[in-house]
């Protein structure tokens, strides 16, 4: 049975000793989740999925766990179980079957008591029945941000966990959180009003992502790298994610945000907190985030002449996006840290939609070899590549003598690739991770408010402008790099590409 094996045992037995060093309390007893839009795609695709596979390995356990979907439609508990059954092809069916009988379902609108009030009635239901005494609940808004006040304030008045039983409530939100600063601060103003910060996880999913989480090991942990990780080594460093489709029948969603409010402004900005951030005391969460936002607030205003916002032909033909529209699919932008350790260095984080290539990596490219005896600059310099998403991997580029009785040089690499190394290890999905790190109160993945703050004070500006029509975007080929600007703009800071070399993940053949 799911949550019975040995191996469950084993995590438990290893969280309670990191939870020791991180002074995260360890608890047990009657755990309720609640999927807020429980019928909706975000759920149904990411969220339900990652509770049944935390389920399955047993880090959530029937008799202690209860499931409540939310949402408006017309829905009877099993009918919202055959939708979440199609999202989870290949389970065990054992373990599925069980899983799904801890689900409930309850219909209602986001702005009425009356919905709240019966879903609070079922919660309290379940944990009447539970001999542990305690109450914790744990909301996931996979809704839009525009009700989220609305939801919120029906959690407080109706859904808190009852002071007369221990435990927590706690709310996860999702992005976006806000469109710039103003509202960014206005809705994490109504959200503090009913919840305190350590009640409220602002998830952003790529915080969850095996090697993301791997940075501040890779840093911190190895001696190779310390004396390496500043402006005397390191010439540039690229953040890049790039998608081989475009908005697929989104386009009217997505020209409400563009690329920048999509990716960048969040996601990207985050591994870049990671890869540039000073070693912060100690492993509590709070030591993390006070170093996250300490280098937040040393970026630099951004420049105009070190942005190139792009724009695929085809991006308009969606009838749903306007015929004048300037949203950006396709954003390349330098940060520049105003810090002892990165003063100098350019930070390029790139973006884009229907490009040639699906990919998320971190390429940090260090300086050229002083007095190059070999003569062989041209063939690219030393580069230190982690890919986030397909392929995890991590390798370094290294210039090496070709095999022969010449002696002559070219790119190779020494590699570690995840596929490889780990054959028989199952990734987590990052929406397992983070929700996991929710119920156990460990909020170092997430986003705290002087932290959001501190990213939408760097982009704001930037963004009044392309919304003003002060900065256009240019067309480029869909199944390309990009516009070509991009590269020229990475040439110009002093990114130096490497002609010649592919690197090719390993297989087993």
């Amino acid at each position: 049975m799911a949550g019975t094996d040995s191996s469950a045992s084993s995590r438990q037995s290893s969280f309670n000793s990191l939870a020791k060093d991180l002074e995260l309390p360890l608890e047990q007893g009657c755990l309720s989740i609640i999927v807020l839009g429980a019928s909706g795609d975000l759920a149904k695709k990411k969220t339900f999925p990652a509770l049944y596979h935390l389920f399955e390995q047993g880090f959530i356990q029937a008799g202690e766990v209860h499931i409540f979907g939310y949402a408006r439609s017309n829905l009877s508990d099993e009918g919202l179980r055959e939708r979440i059954r199609g999202y989870l092809k290949g389970a065990s069916e054992e373990h599925l079957t069980e899983f799904l009988q801890l689900i409930k379902y309850v219909s209602g609108s986001y702005d009425s008591g009356e919905g709240f009030d019966k879903l609070n009635k079922e919660i309290s239901a379940v944990e009447m029945s539970n001999k542990s005494g305690s109450s914790r609940r744990l909301f996931y808004l996979a809704l839009p941000p525009s009700v989220y006040p609305s939801v919120c304030k029906m959690i407080r008045t109706y859904c808190m966990n009852p002071t007369s039983r221990a435990g927590w409530t706690r709310v996860i939100v999702e992005k976006p959180f806000g469109k710039d600063l103003d509202s960014a601060e206005e809705l994490s103003s109504q959200l503090g009003e009913l919840f305190e910060e350590d009640q409220l996880y602002r998830i952003d999913h790529y915080l969850g992502k095996e090697l993301v989480q791997n940075l501040l090991v890779l840093r911190f942990a190895n001696r190779l790298f310390l004396p390496l990780w500043n402006r005397d080594n390191v010439d540039n460093i690229q953040i890049v994610f790039r998608e081989d489709f475009g908005t697929d029948g989104r386009g009217g969603y997505f020209d409400q945000y563009g690329i920048i409010r999509d990716i960048i402004q969040n996601h990207l900005l985050q591994v870049f907190c990671l890869v540039a951030m000073e070693k912060p005391v100690s492993l509590k969460p709070e030591h993390i985030r006070d170093e996250k936002v300490k280098v937040l607030q040393s970026v630099n205003p951004i420049k105009d002449e070190e942005v190139v916002l792009g724009q695929y032909q085809g991006y308009k033909d969606d009838p749903t996006v306007p015929d004048d529209s300037n949203t950006p699919t396709f954003a390349s932008i330098v940060l520049r840290v105003h810090n002892e350790r990165w003063e100098g260095v350019p930070f390029i984080l790139k973006a884009g939609k229907a490009l040639n290539s699906r990919k998320a990596e971190i390429r940090v490219q260090f300086k050229d070899v002083p007095g190059d005896i070999f003569r062989c600059k041209k063939q690219g310099r030393n580069e230190f590549v982690i890919r986030l998403q397909p392929s995890e991997a991590m390798y370094m580029k290294l210039t090496v003598k070709k095999p022969g009785l010449e002696m002559a040089t070219e790119q190779s690499e020494l590699d570690l690739s995840y596929g490889m190394r780990y054959q028989n290890v199952t990734i987590p999905e990052a929406y397992e991770r983070l929700i996991l790190d929710t119920i156990r109160g460990d909020q170092q993945h997430f986003v705290r408010r002087d932290e959001l703050k501190a990213a939408w004070q760097i982009f704001t500006p930037l963004l009044h402008d392309i919304d003003a029509g002060k900065l256009k975007s240019v067309s480029y080929q869909p199944g390309s790099r990009g516009p070509k600007e991009a590269d020229e703009l990475s040439e110009k800071v002093g990114y130096m590409q490497t002609h010649g070399y592919i690197w090719i993940p390993p297989t087993l053949a």
